[in-house]
């Protein structure tokens, strides 16, 4: 039913939106007066940054294994390597400026680590998101297009940012629209015409 599929479609939504809100929270720089929240945002975010991975996940549920089984493996990259993006610029970096009341060569360090994490995972999520658009595409035709093109420019534009005011919360409001629309796509299935023979082409 429509309002099914669309209530279906908010849900998928959400991983997205809650990124975007937190990310028009997070602080613009690390220094002794943002420490601590910075730590405690970057806890929040722990079970929050896997949320569209698990998205990505369930809509590939009824693609080909061709495409599913890698597909899976990308968002789960993702959830992994930036998680560990979360944990060492956001939770220990924000630790140690804390306690050191500045940033410290140590910091450095630690975003140098968390920067490359978080480059593997949104190379990661990139992937993933291609083949949850190829798959949306091959089974829904032309009502995925729409979806698999906002998902893959907000995937691109995640390869080079955060989750940061004001590109990454534009970023992940994208994510949001993009998985919503592929999850409202993916209730329908392309039908094809048989040929002279009574054989579906």
């Amino acid at each position: 039913m429509p309002g099914s599929r669309w209530f279906r479609a908010a849900l998928f939504a959400v991983p997205g939106l809650l990124l975007a809100g937190f990310g028009a929270a997070h602080p613009a720089v690390l220094d002794a007066g943002t420490a601590g929240w910075w730590t405690v945002l970057h806890i929040i975010l722990l079970p929050v940054f896997p949320l569209p991975a698990a998205a990505l996940w369930l809509l590939l549920a009824p693609a080909s294994p061709w495409l599913r089984r890698p597909g899976r493996v990308a968002a789960y990259g993702f959830a992994t390597f930036y998680g560990g993006l979360d944990a060492v610029a956001g939770i220990a970096a924000g630790t140690v400026t804390g306690f050191q009341h500045g940033v410290t060569p140590v910091v450095g360090s630690l975003f140098e680590v968390g920067d490359l994490l978080g480059h593997l995972g949104a190379g990661c999520f990139l992937a993933a998101s291609a083949l949850v658009s190829a798959a949306s595409i091959a089974r829904a035709g032309r009502r995925a297009v729409p979806g698999g093109v906002v998902l893959l420019a907000a995937s691109v534009s995640f390869l080079d940012s955060h989750i940061f005011w004001p590109r990454g919360v534009v970023t992940m409001i994208g994510v949001a629209v993009g998985t919503a629309l592929l999850a409202a796509a993916s209730g329908h299935r392309v039908h094809r015409r048989p040929d002279a023979t009574g054989v579906t082409a």
